[in-house]
C-alpha cells in the first residue's frame, strides 16, 4: 500500500470529532469512510510518485470543484468517475487547502447519509 502516513495523520486529525471513521486499505492507498459510506482516500500517483488526495464531492458539486488549485477529474480505471476529485499536493499541502477539501467531502456525504 503507497500512502504517505504523515498525510494519512493529517486528514485523522480532521476526521476525529466525526461520530462513525474507519479505514480501509484499498484500491493502492487509503480508504477514509465515514458513516460506513466513502468520504475520501490518500494514495501515490503512480506516474508521479506523489502523494494525492481522493475527495467524494458528488456529481453536483463535481463541474464547480474541477477547477480548484490542484483539483484534477479521477479516472483511476481509465474512465472519469464523476462526482470524485484527484486532488495533487499544491491543493492540499497548505493546512487551509485540506481543510476545504475535508469539508467538501463531508458535506457530500452528510448529503448520503441523510436519506
Amino acid at each position: 500500500m503507497a500512502y504517505s502516513e504523515h498525510q494519512a495523520d493529517r486528514i485523522r486529525q480532521r476526521l476525529r470529532k466525526q461520530a462513525q471513521v474507519s479505514e480501509k486499505k484499498m484500491m493502492g492507498g487509503l480508504i477514509f469512510m465515514v458513516n460506513e459510506k466513502m468520504c475520501l482516500g490518500l494514495d501515490q500517483d503512480k506516474e508521479t510518485g506523489d502523494d494525492r488526495l481522493m475527495v467524494r464531492v458528488g456529481k453536483a458539486s463535481h463541474d464547480a470543484l474541477i477547477f480548484q488549485k490542484g483539483s484534477r477529474q479521477m479516472d483511476f480505471t481509465g474512465r472519469v468517475m464523476r462526482g470524485f476529485l484527484f486532488i495533487d499536493p499544491d491543493g492540499f499541502d497548505l493546512e487551509d487547502d485540506l481543510d476545504f477539501w475535508i469539508d467538501k467531502a463531508l458535506e457530500f456525504n452528510g448529503k448520503l447519509t441523510e436519506t
